[in-house]
């Protein structure tokens, strides 16, 4: 008797990092977390050395990062990690301005009692990192918050447009979180948000939301229309 079970066309694989990938990455998380300062040197030897790899994936991580204004020219000292761009984080800012209102707006419309128990776990949460005072914790709380709206609205679009920035304003939320009192007032205001979500007052959300932008673009010290 034959077997009639059908095996799948193509078989799925687990995508495993290149070296490219992870020197990528160990470079990004370094300027985003404050660890590498605007300013400093960087060069493939210094830093395959310090990562223990050859210097070809060093060379196109670096060329990625100064695609995407993370890495800049450093004259003949080669390259050196970018200082914050205010005009480059005015951009971004005014870019979330035009999407994040809608995407709370769809969000009220779309929410699920599971969505809104999902957001009040990370309110509690983002509350606990104020409490213990972790920086890393803080912007990464904050981060998850927002793309948690992005991905409510249910547009993609606004998902990966939107992680790809994020880096950048991990960047400009370590400057953000130096005010420790704004730290407890982002929380607040993302509580509002969630509750303006589900009760399914989409104007409210986004009126709220514009408020929130407002005041972090103020504390980034870079001005909205």
């Amino acid at each position: 008797m034959s077997d009639t079970r059908t095996a799948p066309a193509i078989a799925s694989l687990q995508h495993a990092p290149t070296i490219v990938e992870q020197v990528y990455r160990t470079i990004l998380d370094a300027i985003c977390d404050g660890r590498l300062a605007p300013g400093e040197r960087l060069t493939q030897e210094s830093v395959a050395e310090k990562l223990a790899v050859s210097r070809q994936p060093v060379g196109q991580a670096l060329l990625l990062l100064k695609q995407q204004k993370f890495v800049s020219e450093a004259g003949r000292r080669g390259l050196m990690v970018a200082p914050l761009d205010r005009d480059f984080m005015r951009s971004i800012y005014e870019l979330r301005l035009g999407i994040e209102p809608l995407a709370a707006t769809l969000a009220a419309r779309r929410a699920t009692k599971d969505d809104i128990a999902r957001g009040e776990a990370m309110i509690a949460e983002g509350k606990e990192a104020v409490r213990g005072n972790s920086l890393g914790e803080l912007i990464d709380a904050d981060m998850r918050f927002h793309m948690f709206l992005y991905e409510l609205s249910g547009n993609r679009l606004f998902v990966d447009l939107m992680a790809d920035l994020w880096n950048h304003l991990r960047r400009a939320m370590r400057e953000v979180l130096q005010h420790r009192e704004y730290r407890k007032a982002i929380w607040v205001e993302h509580e509002q948000v969630l509750r303006a979500i589900a009760s399914g007052d989409g104007d409210a959300a986004a009126a709220l939301v514009r408020a929130h932008l407002a005041h972090a673009a103020v504390n980034v010290q870079v001005s909205l229309p």
